[in-house]
Protein backbone atom coordinates (compact mmCIF):
# COMPACT_ATOMS: atom_id res chain seq x y z
CA UNK A 1 0.00 0.00 0.00
CA UNK A 2 1.00 3.41 -0.97
CA UNK A 3 0.15 6.85 -0.07
CA UNK A 4 1.11 8.45 -3.93
CA UNK A 5 3.73 10.98 -2.41
CA UNK A 6 6.47 10.70 -4.75
CA UNK A 7 9.86 10.30 -2.44
CA UNK A 8 12.18 10.24 -4.97
CA UNK A 9 12.92 11.13 -8.79
CA UNK A 10 14.56 8.02 -10.08
CA UNK A 11 15.97 6.80 -13.46
CA UNK A 12 16.45 3.43 -15.14
CA UNK A 13 19.70 2.10 -15.16
CA UNK A 14 19.19 -0.95 -17.61
CA UNK A 15 16.71 -2.75 -19.23
CA UNK A 16 16.90 -6.52 -19.82
CA UNK A 17 14.59 -8.60 -21.79
CA UNK A 18 13.65 -12.04 -20.27
CA UNK A 19 11.39 -14.64 -22.12
CA UNK A 20 8.26 -12.96 -20.98
CA UNK A 21 9.29 -10.15 -19.04
CA UNK A 22 11.36 -7.57 -18.34
CA UNK A 23 14.25 -7.27 -15.40
CA UNK A 24 14.91 -2.99 -14.61
CA UNK A 25 17.75 -1.53 -12.84
CA UNK A 26 16.70 1.55 -11.54
CA UNK A 27 18.68 4.34 -9.39
CA UNK A 28 16.96 5.85 -6.49
CA UNK A 29 19.62 6.26 -3.50
CA UNK A 30 16.83 7.03 -1.10
CA UNK A 31 14.23 4.43 -1.24
CA UNK A 32 17.11 2.10 -2.00
CA UNK A 33 18.98 2.74 1.82
CA UNK A 34 16.25 0.87 3.27
CA UNK A 35 15.68 -1.63 0.39
CA UNK A 36 15.77 -5.42 0.60
CA UNK A 37 14.35 -8.51 -1.20
CA UNK A 38 11.10 -8.94 -1.54
CA UNK A 39 10.26 -5.08 -0.81
CA UNK A 40 7.60 -3.13 -2.68
CA UNK A 41 8.51 -0.07 -4.33
CA UNK A 42 5.82 1.80 -6.62
CA UNK A 43 7.90 3.19 -10.08
CA UNK A 44 5.27 5.45 -11.89
CA UNK A 45 2.38 4.10 -9.77
CA UNK A 46 3.49 0.18 -10.39
CA UNK A 47 4.10 -1.71 -7.59
CA UNK A 48 7.41 -4.17 -8.30
CA UNK A 49 9.18 -6.05 -5.81
CA UNK A 50 12.83 -5.47 -4.97
CA UNK A 51 15.21 -8.83 -6.40
CA UNK A 52 18.48 -7.44 -5.71
CA UNK A 53 20.31 -3.87 -4.55
CA UNK A 54 23.44 -2.68 -6.25
CA UNK A 55 25.57 -0.92 -5.07
CA UNK A 56 23.53 0.69 -2.36
CA UNK A 57 22.14 3.33 -4.40
CA UNK A 58 19.98 1.48 -7.87
CA UNK A 59 17.42 -2.15 -7.16
CA UNK A 60 16.55 -4.46 -9.57
CA UNK A 61 12.84 -5.45 -10.32
CA UNK A 62 11.31 -8.22 -12.40
CA UNK A 63 8.04 -6.99 -14.33
CA UNK A 64 5.87 -9.88 -16.33
CA UNK A 65 4.90 -9.44 -19.83
CA UNK A 66 1.23 -8.29 -18.27
CA UNK A 67 2.08 -5.36 -16.44
CA UNK A 68 4.43 -4.51 -19.53
CA UNK A 69 1.46 -4.85 -21.88
CA UNK A 70 -1.16 -2.87 -19.22
CA UNK A 71 1.31 0.47 -18.13
CA UNK A 72 3.53 2.60 -19.27
CA UNK A 73 6.61 0.60 -17.45
CA UNK A 74 7.37 -1.17 -20.88
CA UNK A 75 8.20 1.81 -22.88
CA UNK A 76 10.45 2.86 -20.03
CA UNK A 77 14.28 2.56 -21.53
CA UNK A 78 17.86 3.42 -20.26
CA UNK A 79 18.11 6.97 -18.95
CA UNK A 80 14.38 7.68 -18.28
CA UNK A 81 12.92 9.27 -15.30
CA UNK A 82 10.68 7.38 -13.07
CA UNK A 83 8.67 8.01 -9.50
CA UNK A 84 9.68 6.35 -6.92
CA UNK A 85 7.53 5.52 -3.34
CA UNK A 86 8.55 2.76 -0.66
CA UNK A 87 5.46 1.14 0.84
CA UNK A 88 3.88 3.12 3.17
CA UNK A 89 4.68 2.28 7.62
CA UNK A 90 1.51 1.78 9.77
CA UNK A 91 3.25 4.84 12.08
CA UNK A 92 3.45 7.13 9.27
CA UNK A 93 0.97 9.95 8.16
CA UNK A 94 -1.11 9.46 5.03
CA UNK A 95 -0.37 12.36 3.17
CA UNK A 96 -1.80 11.68 -0.36
CA UNK A 97 -4.68 8.71 -0.41
CA UNK A 98 -4.66 4.87 -0.28
CA UNK A 99 -2.96 3.82 -3.24
CA UNK A 100 -2.35 0.03 -4.20
CA UNK A 101 -0.16 0.15 -6.75
CA UNK A 102 -2.24 -1.76 -9.21
CA UNK A 103 -2.39 0.05 -12.61
CA UNK A 104 -6.39 0.45 -13.68
CA UNK A 105 -5.60 1.94 -17.31
CA UNK A 106 -3.14 4.29 -19.16
CA UNK A 107 -3.92 8.05 -20.41
CA UNK A 108 -2.36 10.12 -22.76
CA UNK A 109 -1.66 13.54 -21.90
CA UNK A 110 -3.81 16.11 -23.98
CA UNK A 111 -2.82 19.64 -23.04
CA UNK A 112 -0.90 21.91 -20.28
CA UNK A 113 -2.34 25.44 -19.61
CA UNK A 114 0.53 27.25 -17.19
CA UNK A 115 -0.51 29.82 -15.00
CA UNK A 116 1.48 31.85 -12.63
CA UNK A 117 1.52 29.60 -9.71
CA UNK A 118 0.53 26.34 -10.98
CA UNK A 119 -0.34 24.19 -14.23
CA UNK A 120 -3.65 22.71 -15.26
CA UNK A 121 -2.69 19.37 -17.14
CA UNK A 122 -5.55 17.40 -19.11
CA UNK A 123 -5.20 14.16 -19.27
CA UNK A 124 -7.55 11.53 -21.35
CA UNK A 125 -9.72 8.73 -19.56
CA UNK A 126 -10.33 5.54 -21.14
CA UNK A 127 -14.17 4.50 -20.86
CA UNK A 128 -13.48 1.78 -18.45
CA UNK A 129 -13.10 3.79 -15.21
CA UNK A 130 -14.46 6.99 -16.36
CA UNK A 131 -17.02 6.66 -14.32
CA UNK A 132 -14.77 5.95 -10.73
CA UNK A 133 -13.53 9.22 -11.39
CA UNK A 134 -15.51 12.36 -10.05
CA UNK A 135 -14.49 16.21 -9.59
CA UNK A 136 -12.82 16.52 -6.25
CA UNK A 137 -11.76 13.28 -6.10
CA UNK A 138 -8.27 11.65 -6.05
CA UNK A 139 -7.13 9.91 -8.72
CA UNK A 140 -3.19 8.40 -8.79
CA UNK A 141 -1.22 10.06 -12.02
CA UNK A 142 1.93 7.92 -12.48
CA UNK A 143 1.92 7.27 -8.53
CA UNK A 144 1.15 10.99 -7.77
CA UNK A 145 -1.48 11.34 -5.77
CA UNK A 146 -3.87 14.04 -7.59
CA UNK A 147 -7.48 15.78 -6.81
CA UNK A 148 -9.38 15.58 -9.78
CA UNK A 149 -9.92 19.76 -10.90
CA UNK A 150 -12.38 19.51 -13.92
CA UNK A 151 -13.95 16.41 -16.26
CA UNK A 152 -14.94 16.36 -19.49
CA UNK A 153 -15.76 14.64 -22.72
CA UNK A 154 -14.35 15.68 -25.91
CA UNK A 155 -16.43 15.82 -29.38
CA UNK A 156 -13.62 13.78 -31.08
CA UNK A 157 -11.97 11.09 -29.41
CA UNK A 158 -8.03 11.60 -28.49
CA UNK A 159 -5.30 9.55 -30.19
CA UNK A 160 -5.99 6.60 -27.85
CA UNK A 161 -9.39 6.75 -28.58
CA UNK A 162 -10.51 8.16 -25.13
CA UNK A 163 -13.10 10.79 -25.51
CA UNK A 164 -13.34 10.97 -21.87
CA UNK A 165 -10.95 13.27 -20.21
CA UNK A 166 -9.96 15.02 -16.76
CA UNK A 167 -7.91 17.69 -15.31
CA UNK A 168 -5.50 18.21 -12.23
CA UNK A 169 -3.82 21.39 -11.07
CA UNK A 170 0.00 20.49 -10.19
CA UNK A 171 1.84 22.81 -7.52
CA UNK A 172 5.36 23.78 -8.16
CA UNK A 173 6.56 21.07 -5.64
CA UNK A 174 4.87 18.26 -8.17
CA UNK A 175 5.88 20.46 -11.15
CA UNK A 176 10.07 20.19 -9.77
CA UNK A 177 9.76 16.76 -8.12
CA UNK A 178 7.58 14.67 -10.52
CA UNK A 179 8.26 13.08 -13.33
CA UNK A 180 4.35 14.43 -14.42
CA UNK A 181 6.04 17.78 -13.97
CA UNK A 182 7.85 17.82 -17.28
CA UNK A 183 6.08 15.15 -18.91
CA UNK A 184 4.82 16.57 -22.55
CA UNK A 185 1.68 16.62 -25.08
CA UNK A 186 1.22 12.83 -25.70
CA UNK A 187 2.58 11.35 -23.03
CA UNK A 188 1.29 7.99 -21.83
CA UNK A 189 0.80 7.90 -18.09
CA UNK A 190 -0.08 5.18 -15.48
CA UNK A 191 -3.69 5.78 -13.82
CA UNK A 192 -5.06 4.76 -10.51
CA UNK A 193 -8.51 5.03 -9.53
CA UNK A 194 -9.80 5.33 -6.01
CA UNK A 195 -10.11 1.89 -4.43
CA UNK A 196 -13.42 3.11 -2.57
CA UNK A 197 -15.02 3.80 -5.60
CA UNK A 198 -14.53 0.38 -6.98
CA UNK A 199 -15.75 -1.31 -3.60
CA UNK A 200 -19.00 1.10 -3.54
CA UNK A 201 -20.07 0.00 -6.63
CA UNK A 202 -19.74 -3.67 -5.78
CA UNK A 203 -21.35 -3.14 -2.86
CA UNK A 204 -24.04 -1.83 -4.87
CA UNK A 205 -24.42 -4.31 -6.97
CA UNK A 206 -24.76 -7.32 -4.88
CA UNK A 207 -27.45 -4.84 -2.74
Amino acid sequence: MFTGIVEELGEIVATEQLADAARLTIRGKLVTSDAGHGDSIAVNGVCLTVVDVVDGDSFTVDVMAETLNRSSIGALVAGSRVNLERAAALDSRLGGHLVQGHVDGTGTVLSRTPSENWEVVRISLPDAIARYVVEKGSITVDGVSLTVSGLGIADEPAADGNRDWFEVSLIPTTLALTVLGTAPVGTMVNLEVDVIAKYVERLAQRG
